[in-house]
């Protein structure tokens, strides 16, 4: 992933987007232990099913790492993530691949800070986490 100068930025733009790899099992079980949220929808099939889910679903806090994630490589040494806000719309779910996606909807020259929209889509379909991100360059 390109990171970008202040000056590469322009308003309209759509970057390219990051695409995490499937996400797997363990992965959840891993994100659980580090989180400290051990809510067993996550981690649990048995569980998950008896509350009504096909299967167990991803934290939301994992997606909306991975979209601080794809904000921090979009300003990489240049700046820092100052601001990121998101909702969750949908679960994800063991086997999904993710795809992070940002347009640039603001540049404010004054503060040298540059606004996003960012969502999660998984296999470019609908939007399953979906926020704004801003960017503070140096």
């Amino acid at each position: 992933m390109q990171s970008f100068t202040w000056n590469e930025l322009e308003v309209g733009m759509e970057l390219e987007p990051l695409v995490q790899p499937a996400i797997e099992k363990v992965q959840l079980v891993k994100y659980a232990g580090a989180s400290g949220d051990f809510n067993p929808i996550h981690t649990d099939d048995e569980t998950a099913k008896k509350v009504g889910l096909p299967s167990v679903i991803a934290h939301g806090m994992l997606s909306m790492g991975f979209l601080a994630k794809h904000a921090g490589q979009i300003v990489g040494t240049y700046g820092f993530v100052s601001r990121l806000k998101v909702r969750f719309s949908g679960m994800v779910f063991p086997g999904d691949v993710l795809a992070c996606h940002a347009k640039v909807t603001g540049k404010d020259e004054a503060s040298r800070t540059v606004d996003l929209e960012v969502f999660i889509s998984r296999d470019e379909g609908k939007p399953l986490t979906i926020g704004e991100a801003t960017l503070t360059y140096y």
